[in-house]
């Protein structure tokens, strides 16, 4: 830290710092280090917002999305910090910036994206799976006590109730419209066609968001700073830092044979919805 602080005092010319945002959305305790969290990411955009000689923050987006509470935490820390400093905020989005990713990237100023890239899917889902018949098979019964009517709502153990389904697509659509919200005050007037098809979960590539006024212009980080703040602009990159282990490689093993397996599996599968 100190060695970068000298750096810094002694560097001459523009900055643009560079956020790394990749990976699943979701609480520091589910998914730790490997995913994107108010805890993780605060950290990255202090530093970020904090340094000498700064022209914008640059965000690179690359996540399929994942808890929209902590979405909505990341992005208005970038709001406030960018009102704070009264910095510009660019969002470059690599392979995906899709759901609670998309949330991220409308906190920028600007987006650019690459024509191949997947932006958009603005939309909740939520998913599980039912266990109630395989249960049955090896005769096993499932016993739960409440104290409450609601408490035991989806168990995966029970058969799914119609007032269940109700109450949840209930709360769907109350954070659904929220994500709508956010979208239309991020960007306004620049958003372009239906909004039933812009808000309907769909997504599509890069170069037909620039279509729909998902994005702004279509682009690479490095080739777009350069040209704007000039060749030698200075790039910092800051990630969350990873454990030692990890850096040789390392430690995945043991990860996938802990309890977070199916986490893991989850965070997979959220990938592979856009042909990841």
């Amino acid at each position: 830290m100190l060695v970068d602080w000298i750096k810094d005092r002694l560097r001459r010319g523009p900055v643009v710092p560079v956020v790394r945002l990749s990976g699943v959305i979701a609480s520091s305790a589910l998914l730790g280090p490997r995913g994107l969290s108010i805890d993780t990411v605060a950290p990255l955009l202090a530093r970020a917002f904090r340094m000498r000689r700064v022209e914008a923050v640059a965000l690179v987006i690359n996540s399929p999305g994942g808890s929209p509470v902590q979405s909505s935490l990341i992005a208005q820390r970038i709001r406030l910090l960018a009102g704070e400093k009264g910095q510009p905020v660019i969002a470059f989005v690599q392979d995906v910036a899709a759901s609670g990713g998309y949330w991220l990237a409308c906190a920028a100023d600007e987006i650019v994206a690459d024509p191949a890239s997947i932006v958009g899917s603005i939309g909740v889902i939520s998913a599980g799976f039912g266990f109630h018949e395989m249960i049955g098979r090896f005769g096993i019964e499932r016993r739960v006590h409440t104290a409450g009517e609601r408490k035991s709502m989806l168990d995966p153990f029970r058969p799914e109730k119609p007032d269940d389904l109700e109450r949840l697509k209930s709360l769907q659509a109350e954070i659904h419209d929220g994500f709508i919200g956010w979208v239309r005050e991020r960007r306004g007037g620049r958003l372009k066609g239906d909004e039933a098809t812009l808000f309907s979960g769909e997504f599509w590539t890069g170069k037909r968001g620039l279509e729909l006024g998902l994005v702004d212009t279509l682009g690479e980080l490095r080739a777009t700073l350069q040209e704007r703040y000039g060749a030698k602009v200075y790039l910092p990159v800051l990630a969350p830092r990873r454990r030692l282990l990890q850096r040789f490689g390392l430690g995945s093993g043991i990860e996938e044979l802990g309890p977070s397996t199916l986490a893991a599996i989850e965070e997979r599968l959220m990938w592979q919805r856009f042909g990841l």
